[in-house]
């Protein structure tokens, strides 16, 4: 079966989905082709932390209902580090607060939000691929129940994610990409608890990083750094706790309720960045262009970031046949993302372990202490949190 379409979508995370959402509401039509089910697509556990940016975005696309009643409002976080907490005010020194929202319930609300009006999702496509993206008409094929589909589309945007077929369909020689790996993961658990705080708590401890987190005023996510090929087996919920509390302040941890764990997994951590992000007729968006370690919380912001330069692109090239944004996406795109992957970066390396040294590990010590204790560090460090503002033409 073959069908057209204005922009074919290659995945349903949260950017394809949004991207889907706002050009749909300004009348550009398009489909979105997701590999796997709805249902994974849905349960995936994510981040949680958004920028006053990506919740305007969710607001503008008409799908902020649950969001508004449900989100919780941070006006900053804490660093733990030397046995202490120190706070980082960042609606002060940023000028804006934080929202706590799982980004599986964002993907939820916009899963909802696609098909109540009418929206075209693929799910389950098999064997996606795409083609002609260095021409005016690009194609999406796929095969769903048994049968070969074919999708013609002026664009293609790649939301793929970091494994997906888009930017791997892109040459060798065309493409440029950057990439640190980090020599250790996260290992996550989500549980039916209250938080340890009311807001967030990314800790520096001589055992390894921790981060306290939330999804609500009723259910916890909490981190500890392991190593990146560290198996879940053999962490069972005692042994994770008992880490959590060590690596914590005195006073932090005596208030840590635990409970069973919903869900656990180990995250490896990585920075990776794509140069370009638009291939003639194909544009890249979200993980299928870059990736930052999970400290900071800039993944699915960059993503909604992306989304928003990419839309206001592509609905002036259908409005006006106007290409100049859509010429100077990858441009404008990487600009934002270097600067948040420098952040990621900065961040990872002064609350993580990357080894014994002593010596490295005072200087860890010493340039948290200046930071949160410098008006000049603390602006620095809740701008970039927060999110840098968008520039003219983003």
């Amino acid at each position: 079966m073959n069908e057209s379409t204005q922009v074919g979508i290659v995945g349903a995370g949260p950017s394809g989905l949004l991207l889907s959402q706002l050009l749909s509401q300004s009348g550009v039509d398009n489909i979105v082709v997701e590999q796997r089910s709805r249902e994974y697509v849905q349960s995936r556990i994510r981040a949680g932390v958004l920028e006053q940016g990506t919740v305007d975005l969710l607001k503008q696309a008409g799908v902020s209902t649950r969001l508004d009643r449900e989100r919780l409002v941070h006006d900053g976080f804490e660093v733990a580090f030397d046995g202490r907490r120190a706070r980082v005010d960042v609606r002060k020194y940023a000028g804006r607060p934080m929202t706590v929202y799982g980004q599986t319930e964002v993907t939820k609300d916009l899963v909802d939000a696609r098909l109540e009006s009418g929206g075209k999702l693929r799910f389950e496509c098999d064997q996606t691929s795409i083609h002609d993206f260095d021409s005016d008409q690009p194609r999406i094929r796929y095969r769903k129940g048994g049968r070969d589909q074919e999708i013609a589309c002026e664009f293609i945007a790649g939301c793929d994610g970091f494994h997906g077929v888009c930017r791997k369909s892109v040459p060798v020689h065309a493409l440029t990409t950057f990439e640190r790996v980090y020599p250790f993961g996260w290992l996550g658990v989500l549980s039916d608890t209250p938080p340890v705080a009311h807001e967030l708590i990314y800790a520096n401890h001589a055992r390894g990083f921790a981060l306290c987190s939330m999804r609500s005023a009723t259910r916890s996510r909490y981190y500890v750094q392991c190593p990146a090929d560290e198996q879940v087996e053999r962490w069972p919920d005692a042994r994770f706790w008992d880490e959590l509390r060590a690596r914590l302040p005195p006073e932090t941890a005596e208030g840590l309720v635990t409970g069973a764990s919903i869900e656990k997994s180990v995250a490896p951590l990585r920075s990776f960045v794509a140069e370009p992000m638009r291939f003639g007729r194909l544009c890249l968006a979200g993980d299928a262009a870059h990736i930052v370690p999970p400290t900071g919380a800039k993944g699915l912001n960059l993503a909604a970031a992306d989304v928003r330069i990419l839309y206001r692109a592509l609905l002036e090239f259908f409005r006006n046949r106007d290409s100049t944004l859509i010429d100077r996406y990858s441009e404008t795109c990487l600009r934002r993302v270097w600067k948040a992957v420098r952040f990621s970066w900065w961040f990872t390396s002064m609350t993580h372990r990357f080894s014994d040294d002593a010596f490295a590990y005072r200087l860890q010590l010493a340039e948290l202490d200046y930071f949160t204790s410098s008006a000049a560090g603390l602006t620095t460090i809740a701008e970039n949190y927060a999110g840098l503002p968008f520039e003219a033409g983003q």
